[in-house]
């Protein structure tokens, strides 16, 4: 079967053939890209049934190459729907356009016309980015809640940022922070807090309105860090499947967060030219887009070089973690990351309230406490910015705090 799919492929992607219509000349070099991005046998025949649908749609129309955007792909989807390969076109007729206009074929889609919401949301995520260095993940949540701001402001209105007032503020937090948990609750007001800092930094209203953005209540060590004891968190890395290429790959990426305390963002954005194998030292960017070095422990670095040397794939990508699914390349997002530690915890059975990325990293630093770390040591490791944010680990102390409590006036009775 999977012989037959190989020569029919070869067949239609033959210029020759003309069955691609005003796309034949370019099949080849989409054959050739979507076999690199490591896609299945299976899904390069739908993506070819779906370019020689759309090939023959163009030459009945009378359409050339240089002719296609948007418009034109989406006329055909909609003529395709809930037909065989509908569910394959959006992609492939995406990534064709890409592939084209890189090659200079078609031109480069227009501007879109965006509002003036639009408009200062951009600039807002340029900012956010480019000079407050924040991660990907981090200004989503941000725009997410700016959005909606400015959408219960003014709607379908001109947007008219002198308008805003301090009311208008407090009584959006007060409305939307009810329908949130306090996490994120939290999220909300930070961004609202940023926006309208930023507004006023940009000089686009004259007052400072983030001071009228109120507070959601947090208590100060009012909770415990979740963590696991080092016991479960060799369960978890002896759990893994290192006789596959993705249980090494897993592993290797659990030892980053067990042994170095990574965050899953920094785990995502590594890159091959991090690594310093000459003098066992690792580059991490962290939050805020601070550079840091880290000791490369022995077992880590032989979990990183045996994924280097056999399992990664081969690809132009620099990132050092690669997904195993097409198109291959990096990791998306941090929640990845946090999804291979989940996986983990149920292979080992571990039970735990907190599944994230971060679990691993409360765990190093709760064990480093044990062992007689002071928090000071605890906040380098980490590479936390301000030593309040180390103290949480205080609370986990426990023989201290109970060597701190005085006894009970009288004895016990």
């Amino acid at each position: 079967m999977t012989l037959g799919i190989l020569a029919w492929m070869q067949n239609s992607s033959n210029p020759s053939g003309g069955s691609f219509g005003p796309l034949s000349l370019y099949v080849n070099a989409y054959l050739t890209q979507v076999r690199e991005q490591g896609y299945a046998v299976g899904s390069v025949y739908e993506q070819l049934c779906v370019l020689k649908l759309f090939g023959r749609r163009l030459e009945r129309s009378g359409r050339q190459v240089q002719d296609l955007t948007e418009v034109v792909t989406g006329d055909f989807l909609r003529r395709l729907k809930h037909r065989y390969p509908w569910q394959a076109a959006r992609s492939t007729l995406r990534r064709l356009l890409a592939m084209l206009r890189g090659m200079g074929v078609t031109p480069e889609a227009p501007a879109a016309c965006r509002s003036p919401s639009d408009q200062v949301i951009d600039a807002y995520e340029h900012f956010l980015l480019r000079e407050r260095h924040l991660s990907q993940g981090a200004v989503v949540w941000h725009l997410r809640f700016v959005g909606r701001f400015l959408s219960e402001q003014f709607g379908g209105d001109s947007l008219n940022l002198s308008k805003l007032r301090a009311p208008d503020v407090t009584a959006f937090v007060q409305r939307r922070a009810h329908q949130h948990g306090p996490a994120e609750a939290r999220c909300l007001v930070a961004a609202i807090r940023s926006f309208l800092r930023y507004l006023h930094y940009k000089g686009l209203i004259h007052r400072d309105l983030s001071l009228a953005v109120p507070k959601v209540a947090r208590w100060s060590f009012s909770t415990v860090p979740k963590h696991l004891p080092p016991d479960q968190v060799r369960e978890v890395l002896r759990h893994c499947d290192r006789n596959t290429a993705l249980g090494r790959r897993d592993y290797a990426i659990l030892l980053l967060l067990a042994r170095l305390g990574l965050r899953a963002g920094e785990v995502v954005s590594l890159n091959l030219e991090d690594m310093d194998w000459e003098n066992a030292r690792i580059t991490v960017c962290g939050k805020g887009g601070r550079w840091a070095q880290l000791p490369l422990p022995a077992d880590v670095a032989r979990a990183i070089a045996y994924y280097l040397r056999h399992d990664r794939p081969r690809c132009t990508c620099r990132r050092l973690f690669i997904r195993d699914y097409a198109p291959i390349g990096g990791f998306n997002r941090a929640a990845a990351i946090a999804s291979i530690v989940k996986r983990a915890l149920a292979r080992a059975g571990v039970v735990s309230s907190r599944k994230g990325a971060h679990l691993m990293r409360h765990s190093l630093a709760t064990d480093m406490l044990r062992r007689g770390a002071s928090l000071d040591e605890i906040g380098e490791v980490l590479r936390h910015k301000s030593p309040d944010t180390t103290a949480i680990y205080a609370k986990v102390d426990f023989n201290a705090l109970k060597a701190l409590a005085l006894p009970w006036p009288g004895g016990v009775r």
